[in-house]
């Protein structure tokens, strides 16, 4: 009789051998049958790393210092923390905030939570005492991990919660807070391990718990299971094209899921080295430098990072390097041609949510098209629904098929029932994003369901807007809304930060809207552009929202906006 583990493996194994060839990978591969008891941090990282001396962590600071830990080293380090953590009263079902930054200690305590059958929250360090109460309340987190310099944020927060802190004397200190009250995580360096540990967990008991940075809304709470990312992140390990002994490298901050798909599960799923640079101002040659030396394989980045790579000079590609992946939003294609003509490798793109793994992507070795975000992942359930009359189409809103349950969706939104049959609706899971799919099955990104609007009877997706902007050098970030209008019932109004060196004036507007012309369709034109702070959320998402009542509440009003630069005033 087979063990959840070997099933594990062998499933992981069948995706690592068939993904280098789509069509086969779609046919064959199958998602392992975990029943009964699972706990991935027993089950398979302490499978694969207790005696296990390759490098499991590898974190670089700015000034040149470093720290590695093996696999077999992770794995006893975390026994001796949840030997530590028990001791202090987290056990099973307990909800734990952790908000630490790319350090040894995060990977330690995500494991040993796990192991407890505990579940991580976890919580980026850029969050105020309104937010981090917030968590807190709705959350019902009993126990907070925070190093010493955030304690002083939580002397506001309300609740009769357990205090760990990271770093510095024994409690506290330099937070701004006293420390009073605070548990030093140092402690958990004298403990003495109870490991290993036994599995007490099923497979449907939530390990984790994220929150959302709504753009429209507060955040929602994200809960998964023991294997809706375990396992489901055999999509996302797929996509990046990590395979076992492999380095990998994304530039990511700790709290948001990304985070967790390709700095935890993925590189741990394929038993590969996770390779960390921390830096406090980003240095476009240095991390170059660090690709280079660390003998990165597969590295993938936000598109921020890739805009600011090519405006410095790409030089020679890094050794090590095979697959480079974007995320976080779709890739202008202009930056993937710069990076393919420097390097001659093509930066992929793909498709998730913090609610699910990967879902569409453009695998290791497959053709690309232009613009795609690649096609559905094996074994996800991607279709695309008309949002008017619930058929499935060529053109719709981004759904799984809920008949067959797809195993890297979220368990739900925690404590929110009216959520859930809402985006759970007519047998589908609602990404709540727009795309279209062609005859080979590649799928392109249109834009949020919300987003999306009519011009002159003409569907305008901001995206598409947005993607052109951005290539003029006057423009850093663009976020393009419907402005309401008699005519056209609307016009597309551009929000720029405009770029240094560039003058937030009437010519440089002119210039943007020449080149939008240019390179657009005519329908397409952009009418209307501001130079404007861009309102966000606190992981970087422009909350559009904002921008759209901007709009409406001067269009009820009868107000023009003085600042904003017009087609017809610049161009004729």
């Amino acid at each position: 009789m087979t063990t959840n583990t070997e099933r594990y493996r062998a499933s992981r194994d069948q995706m690592i051998d068939l993904i280098g060839d789509y069509d086969r990978a779609v046919a064959e591969f199958r998602w392992p049958e975990i029943t009964g008891r699972f706990n991935w941090a027993i089950d398979w990282f302490d499978d694969f790393a207790r005696g296990n001396d390759r490098l499991a962590l590898w974190i670089t600071e700015e000034d040149g210092s470093e720290v590695k830990v093996t696999f077999d080293e992770m794995a006893r380090n975390s026994d001796r923390v949840a030997t530590w953590l028990r001791g202090l009263g987290v056990g099973k079902g307990d909800r734990v905030i952790l908000m630490l930054g790319n350090q040894v200690e995060l990977w330690e305590l995500m494991l040993a939570i796990m192991k407890l059958g505990a579940i991580v929250m976890p919580t980026t360090s850029a969050l105020g005492p309104a937010d981090l109460t917030d968590r807190i309340e709705r959350g019902g987190a009993g126990t907070v991990i925070a190093n010493v310099g955030d304690t002083g944020k939580f002397d506001d927060v309300p609740g009769d919660y357990r205090r760990i802190v990271v770093g510095g004397d024994d409690g506290g200190g330099d937070g701004g807070g006293d420390g009073e009250g605070w548990t030093a995580y140092a402690g958990a360096a004298d403990a003495e391990s109870a490991g290993p540990f036994q599995t007490d967990t099923e497979v449907d008991d939530p390990m984790l718990i994220y929150f959302t940075s709504g753009t429209t809304s507060k955040p929602k709470l994200v809960e998964h299971s023991q294997v809706s990312y375990a396992v489901g992140h055999f999509t996302t390990m797929a996509w990046i094209g990590v395979k076992p002994g492999d380095v990998h490298l994304t530039i990511s901050s700790p709290g948001w899921a990304k985070h967790a798909w390709s700095l935890f599960f993925a590189p741990w799923i394929a038993e590969a080295t996770i390779f960390v640079y921390n830096y406090s101002r980003f240095d476009a040659a240095a991390l170059m430098q660090q690709l280079d030396r660390a003998q990165v394989n597969t590295f993938c980045a936000p598109p921020t990072v890739w805009r600011m790579l090519i405006q410095a000079d790409l030089g020679d590609k890094p050794a090590g390097l095979r697959e480079l992946l974007g995320a976080g939003e779709p890739l202008n294609p202009d930056v993937i041609r710069r990076v393919e003509q420097s390097w001659g490798l093509t930066i992929r793109d793909g498709f998730g949510q913090t609610e699910t793994t990967l879902q569409v992507g453009n695998t290791p070795g497959q053709p690309l098209k232009a613009g795609s975000m690649g096609r559905p992942m094996p074994g996800v359930p991607v279709v695309l629904v008309d949002p008017l009359t619930g058929e499935l189409a060529d053109e719709g809103e981004l759904c799984l098929d809920l008949s067959v349950r797809p195993v890297n969706l979220m368990t739900g939104y925690l404590g929110d029932p009216e959520r859930n049959e809402l985006v759970m609706a007519g047998g589908y899971y609602h990404t709540g994003d727009v795309a279209s799919r062609d005859e080979d099955g590649y799928i392109t990104y249109v834009g949020r369901t919300d987003d999306v609007f009519k011009s002159s009877d003409y569907k305008v997706s901001p995206f598409e807007l947005e993607s052109v902007l951005i290539e003029h050098p006057a423009v850093v970030e663009a976020a393009v809304v419907p402005q309401p209008d008699d005519t056209r019932l609307a016009v597309p109004k551009a929000y720029v930060t405009v770029a240094e060196g560039w003058a937030a004036d009437a010519a440089t507007a002119k210039a943007i809207m020449e080149y939008a012309r240019d390179h657009l369709a005519p329908y397409l034109k952009v009418r209307r552009v501001e130079f404007f702070e861009l309102p966000k959320t606190i992981s970087g998402k422009i909350r559009r929202v904002e921008l759209q009542q901007r709009e409406s509440s001067a269009s009820s009003a009868g107000e023009a906006i003085p600042t904003e630069y017009r087609y017809e005033d610049l161009l004729t």
